[in-house]
């Protein structure tokens, strides 16, 4: 079979050990994502298969149209924002999902963001670079309260180092959340009002859907002190667009680390939170570890395996 595989940033995916399960079959590898819809339909008009890299390509109906050769999209993880469902059984093109969900890599990047941006680690670390040694002042965890929006699987590792590091934790989301909350002895606030207004440092870890697009806007964002951090590892379509930047300039929170854009891949250095000194960026590093890796990939290829043997499949979508 010809098999697609676009937008992979890190030109790593052919380095995985997962990789030999698409021996025998015609892979071509994409490292630069495409210019334009144009160059994309070129690139992905001979495959049967296209390899999805979570939601780095928008699966629209105007691509998967002009894509007659496609018959399976593999998803690398669970879901995807991007695939446009209906048009794709309107075409008779597959989804294929994987099943694995591992909190801990995207957990332990929050909390290298927050202790990093609380305690200006990378900020100090460049000026030091530079001959510089200001040292300036940073911000105690320990003490501080930490506010999880979504205490679900991430967000229940991140509370618990927070705890760990002696912090106040206060947790809101759904009912779920609050049951988790009551069960391992954090504080549920009031309301989303509360959360923000308390919290020292922000985390949202609340899964993207239509309900929860732009959850986050200017009013909840004016709450916070002007000394607080807010993290975002989750997805940058849960804060309404625009609405961090003007926060931040108008500072309330102070800070904030950001590991999601609603543009990717952030390139040419040109992102306004790149100049701000009180921002800590990094690029959507949260899932990328080679554990992930080689598990979420490894179940995309199984599923392409499957296809090809005409085997049953995890389907995802309309279908």
């Amino acid at each position: 079979m010809k098999i697609a595989i676009p937008d992979d940033y890190q030109d790593i995916v052919d380095r995985l050990s997962c990789f030999t399960l698409l021996h025998g079959h015609d892979v071509v590898r994409y490292r630069e994502p495409a210019a334009d819809l144009e160059q994309l339909i070129e690139r992905l008009h001979p495959a049967e298969v296209v390899v999805a890299i979570r939601e780095r390509v928008n699966f629209s109906r105007a691509l998967i149209e002009r894509l007659p050769n496609l018959r399976l999209i593999a998803l690398v993880g669970r879901a995807a924002t991007t695939i446009d469902y209906a048009a794709c059984k309107d075409h008779n093109v597959l989804v294929s999902t994987g099943a694995s969900n591992s909190p801990i890599a995207p957990a332990e990047l929050t909390v290298a963001l927050m202790v990093a941006a609380r305690r200006n680690i990378a900020l100090e670390a460049e000026r030091m670079r530079r001959g510089e040694w200001p040292c300036t002042l940073s911000h105690r965890l320990s003490g501080s309260t930490l506010g999880i929006f979504g205490l679900g699987a991430i967000g229940s590792l991140v509370a618990r180092a927070g705890a760990g590091m002696g912090m106040h934790v206060l947790a809101w989301g759904q009912e779920t959340s609050a049951k988790k909350a009551r069960a391992a002895g954090y504080d549920f606030a009031a309301s989303k009002s509360d959360l923000f207004e308390r919290s020292d440092v922000l985390s949202l870890h609340v899964r993207l859907r239509p309900d929860t697009s732009g959850i986050v806007g200017p009013d909840d964002l004016a709450r916070m002190k002007p000394t607080a951090l807010l993290i975002n590892t989750s997805r940058a379509e849960l804060i309404q667009p625009g609405t961090l930047l003007a926060a931040l300039r108008a500072g309330r929170p102070g800070y904030a680390a950001v590991d999601v854009y609603e543009q990717e891949p952030v390139t040419g250095g040109n992102h306004p939170f790149l100049s701000m000194p009180n921002v800590l960026c990094t690029p959507h590093l949260g899932w990328a570890e080679w554990d992930n890796f080689e598990l979420y990939f490894r179940e995309c290829f199984e599923q392409i395996v499957a296809y090809a043997q005409g085997a049953p499949m995890r389907l995802a979508g309309a279908r």
